[in-house]
C-alpha cells in the first residue's frame, strides 16, 4: 500500500483501543468513522447546512452552560464511549455534558462517560433504520436526551428512554427540562444566519 493510499476499513470486530490506533493512522487523518458493535463504519462529510446547525446548536448550548455555570458542550464529532464490549464509540454532532469542572480534568482521548444530551443533525443520505438505531445506542448507553434535529423539515424530534418521541416543529419552543433546566430556545434558531433579516420569514438558503 502505497503512503497516500486510505488503508480499507477493517471487517474484523475491534476493541475500543483497537479503534483508537486505527482511526490515529495517519492515513485516516481526513476520514470519519464510528465504531458500532465492534464493527468500523465510516462515515459520509458532512454539508455546509450541516455544519451550520451544528454550529448554531452548539453556540445556544454553550450560553446555556455558561449562564448555569454548569456543564460544557463538544462538537465536531468528538468520541464518545457507548459500550466497551462490544465496542461502541460514536460521534455525536453536539453534546452536553456535565461531572466535570476543570478543563484539567477532561479525559484527554474519548469520554467515558455519557453525554446528558446527544445531537444528530441529519444528513440528506441518513436512512431511517441507521437513525433509528443510532438513537438507540444512545439511550441505551445512557444517553437521557437525543435531539434528531431535520434542517429540511424545519423540526427536532425529542427521544427520551422509554417515553418514545415527540416534535418539536418550526415556530415552536424547545425546552431542556428536566434534562437541561431552563433551557428554552426557539426551534428557528437553529436554522438562520447571523445576518438574516428578522422580518424576512422565508425558509434560509
Amino acid at each position: 500500500m502505497s503512503p497516500t493510499q486510505p488503508a480499507a476499513v477493517p471487517t474484523t470486530r475491534m476493541t475500543v483501543d483497537e479503534y483508537w490506533e486505527f482511526v490515529n493512522r495517519p492515513e485516516n487523518a481526513d476520514r470519519l468513522f464510528e465504531l458500532h458493535k465492534g464493527r468500523v463504519v465510516e462515515m459520509s462529510r458532512p454539508t455546509t447546512l450541516h455544519g451550520i446547525v451544528a454550529a448554531n446548536i452548539g453556540t445556544d448550548l454553550t450560553v446555556y452552560a455558561r449562564r448555569v455555570r454548569k456543564g460544557f458542550v463538544t462538537v465536531n464529532d468528538a468520541g464518545v464511549v457507548l459500550e466497551e464490549k462490544p465496542g461502541t464509540v460514536v460521534g455525536p454532532d453536539v453534546a452536553y455534558f456535565v461531572g466535570i469542572k476543570r478543563f484539567e480534568d477532561v479525559p484527554p482521548k474519548w469520554s467515558d462517560r455519557p453525554p446528558v444530551l446527544a445531537v444528530e443533525v441529519l444528513s440528506p443520505n441518513d436512512k431511517p433504520g441507521k437513525v433509528t438505531r443510532k438513537v438507540d445506542d444512545y439511550l441505551k448507553g445512557g444517553v437521557k436526551v437525543v435531539w434528531v434535529v431535520d434542517y429540511e423539515e424545519r423540526s427536532v424530534t425529542v427521544y427520551r428512554p422509554d417515553l418514545g418521541h415527540t416534535v418539536v416543529d418550526a415556530g415552536a419552543e424547545l425546552a431542556g427540562d428536566p434534562e437541561l433546566p431552563g433551557f428554552v430556545c426557539p426551534v428557528d434558531q437553529f436554522f438562520v444566519l447571523p445576518e438574516r433579516d428578522e422580518s424576512d420569514t422565508s425558509p434560509a438558503e
